[in-house]
């Protein structure tokens, strides 16, 4: 492929930008920054498989089509020679289906991947990759995505036996009425409602309610010849089967599962790691509980089996390496590589000569491949302020390839050397529209909290910065609370700088990436420690840019990130002149009895709410709104399982009530990811509401500024 076809290409994939939309008031827009339409020409990398022969990178390109409110994905390739890009990369799926999720065949030859099109019931795809390339077809009996043996003769997949999709499956009716109901309809045809027995009958990220699990079959292993043909069903579980992946010499198949799925009182980790033998027989469980095992994965002589286990919620997750016996059972108790290491591994991955196991982690605001190896501290092979995801090597190790993003760069596709000591840019799909933005930079800020804790965060200063200015600053909140910013790329951050503001985000306690002590150093005081971080990390932002006018500061988060621009709100009135609140949560006891997830605060608060009822109030911004003055904007979305849309209702009634300035904005068709993945044009719509709602209470209409 040409240079120039492949910018055409890049070009044709990014779409056009919807015209700059102004901000208004003195400090509005800056001609040339990050605008909420800039959205629609953001394109994403990800899904990245090398090729076992190291000829290739697979990975998934993301685009948005506008003029459809949806988004486009297809499987583009990098040939490469000697481990280095070689020519353009280039589409190899249709232009005109949804395609994602590259997976090769053990000896490169076969490219399968993930697309739906029209009727056809299969939506796995395969490409010959060792002859001119021809059309995509099926393999007789795979329509899950396959994991290959290592010989590659047989393809194994993980499915429910009678799946008819599940899409279809939603669609009727069933699973409407539990099975084990007692109630009973006068007439069962009228009837068009449902009647629940489950409390698992709502999952964030489905917009319809689920099915009652009685009702639909578990995921079992099935396998095939790699040819084609009739699968074989090789397990017959009361459970979800899930991650399977074979032996050395294809005589197992490994995979994960939890026996007690189905429990909805277990609080407990009880997943496990399981083996069977692929022409059928016993399963056998490989670990034990407490404890929950994941991520298995077979050394290449064979002989270990690598794998993450948590023991508990709230524990240290860490990587162990188990011997496997000649009938697949483990010889001995596992090794535990990361038990001097503070930090939370990734899924690992072997080197091509077993001496080392790799894999991610977070690591304060940025995330980096790191290894392990018996009687060795865990080294950081990648280095840099951003994050890298997406690991892929070559079956001989000398190839890795990767994505990474900064604060100033969306997502594009790498190439490196495994010990991290080269790396290449491969792809470039965002460099044509990023040359004309002005992005401002982050710049890290750190300070110590009011007990001594030193707590990281980043400062991003307004488009058209000067020394003599006087700007607003917005306190951005992150949600988990487990979770962190950092070195990635962030459009609201730039929307915001655009506009003319100073922008704060931090990590403080609770966040992760900084060692399991501080991550979890706000069990039972929510709100109460990490308000501490927040409030010394506004005072250092002030000292540290004197152009920040303290009486112009608005707090924005979303998720946990809501609940905690609501306390901030109500607990300390003076402060913040202006809110923006997501997917918040208003009342804890509330959101314990709507939302798809309640272990969360039984484990973060000691119990339930009738055995913490104190706890569960105290900790509820609703039991100090009458505090709240801030103007504050309320986005939720209608089908959010996660944070239901009542809290956010509560919050805006109670404002209403108090007078205070509110605007609740309700997003249909939307769940709890709604601004990382809900429809474009409502993404985009929740950026320029953000935008302007700030812009008119803090530069529009200027608060009375703070001596």
């Amino acid at each position: 492929m040409t240079r120039e076809r492949s910018r055409l290409l890049r070009a044709a994939a990014v779409g056009a930008v919807l015209a700059t939309a102004g901000a208004g008031g003195e400090l509005g827009a800056q001609s040339g920054g990050y605008t909420p339409a800039h959205y629609y020409r953001l394109v994403g990398v990800g899904d990245v498989a090398v090729a076992p022969n190291g000829a290739y990178v697979a990975f998934t390109v993301t685009t948005v089509v506008e003029l459809e409110n949806r988004r486009h994905r297809e499987v583009w390739l990098q040939p490469l020679a000697g481990g280095r890009p070689s020519g353009d990369p280039f589409r190899v799926t249709a232009v005109n289906q949804e395609s994602s999720g590259p997976r090769w065949s053990p000896d490169g030859s076969l490219l399968a991947f993930s697309s739906s099109r029209g009727d056809d019931p299969n939506p796995i795809w395969f490409i010959r990759m060792d002859r001119p390339a021809g059309e995509a077809f099926h393999i007789e009996g795979v329509d899950a995505p396959p994991v290959w043996s290592p010989d590659g003769s047989q393809i194994a997949f993980v499915k429910a036996p009678d799946d008819d999709g599940e899409e279809e499956a939603s669609a009727g009716r069933e699973g409407w009425i539990a099975p084990d109901a007692v109630s009973r309809t006068m007439d069962a045809e009228r009837f068009d409602g449902r009647v629940i027995t489950s409390i698992r009958y709502k999952r964030d990220g489905r917009l319809s309610f689920q099915p009652h699990y009685l009702t639909q079959d578990k995921r079992q292993i099935l396998v095939v010849d790699a040819a084609g043909g009739t699968p074989r069903q090789i397990t017959r579980l009361a459970f979800n089967a899930g991650e399977p992946v074979w032996s050395e010499d294809g005589r197992l198949i490994l995979f994960t599962g939890d026996e007690r799925e189905d429990d909805e009182l277990d609080t407990e980790n009880t997943g496990d790691i399981w083996a069977v033998d692929p022409r059928g027989g016993a399963v056998r469980r490989l670990t034990s509980n407490p404890g929950s095992e994941s991520a298995p994965t077979v050394s290449p002589d064979g002989r270990s089996l690598a794998f993450l286990s948590t023991p508990a919620r709230g524990e240290q997750t860490d990587l162990l390496v188990a011997e496997l016996g000649p009938d697949g059972n483990f010889r001995g108790e596992p090794r535990n590589l990361t038990s001097a290491w503070d930090l939370r591994p990734g899924a690992p991955h072997w080197t091509a000569d077993g001496s080392f196991v790799l894999f991610s982690a977070g690591i304060e605001g940025d995330s980096h491949l790191f290894r392990a190896a018996d009687g060795q501290p865990v080294e950081q092979v990648t280095r840099g302020e951003r994050r890298l995801s997406s690991f892929s090597f070559s079956a001989n190790g000398d190839v890795m390839a990767f994505t990474a993003t900064d604060a100033v760069t969306p997502a594009e596709l790498y190439l490196g050397s495994p010990d991290g000591s080269t790396e290449q840019k491969v792809t470039g799909f965002n460099d044509d529209w990023l040359s004309q933005v002005t992005l401002m930079p982050a710049e890290e800020l750190v300070w110590s909290s009011n007990d001594g804790t030193e707590v990281q965060g980043w400062v991003v200063k307004p488009v058209g910065f000067t020394e003599g200015g006087s700007y607003p600053m917005i306190l951005k909140i992150h949600g988990g609370p487990h979770s962190a910013y950092g070195n990635t790329f962030f459009p609201t951050f730039h929307v915001l700088s655009a506009a003319g503001f100073f922008v704060l985000y931090t990590n403080p306690r609770g966040s992760s990436g900084y060692g399991h002590d501080f991550q979890y150093a706000t069990r039972g005081e929510w709100g109460i420690v990490d308000r501490e971080d927040y409030l010394s990390g506004v005072d250092a932002a002030l000292s540290a840019y004197p152009q920040i006018d303290p009486g112009r500061l608005g707090v924005s988060g979303g998720s946990y990130g809501g609940f905690m621009t609501n306390w901030l709100t109500a607990t300390e009135p003076e402060r913040f002149h202006a809110a923006v609140t997501s997917r918040s949560i208003a009342n804890w006891e509330s959101w314990w009895g709507t939302s798809d997830a309640q272990g969360l605060t039984e484990y973060e608060f000691f119990g339930t709410p009738w055995e913490e009822r104190d706890l569960y109030r105290r900790l509820s911004p609703i039991s100090y709104v009458e505090n709240v003055v801030a103007p504050t904007l309320i986005i939720h979305s209608e089908n959010d399982y996660r944070t239901p849309i009542g809290d956010g209702e509560q919050w805006f009634v109670s404002l209403r009530k108090l007078g205070v300035p509110v605007e609740l904005v309700r997003y249909p068709r939307s769940s709890h990811g709604l601004s990382r993945t809900g429809e474009p044009w409502l993404l985009v719509d929740r950026l320029e509401r953000i935008r302007s709602w700030f812009v008119h209470y803090l530069i529009d209409q200027r608060p009375r500024s703070t001596p």
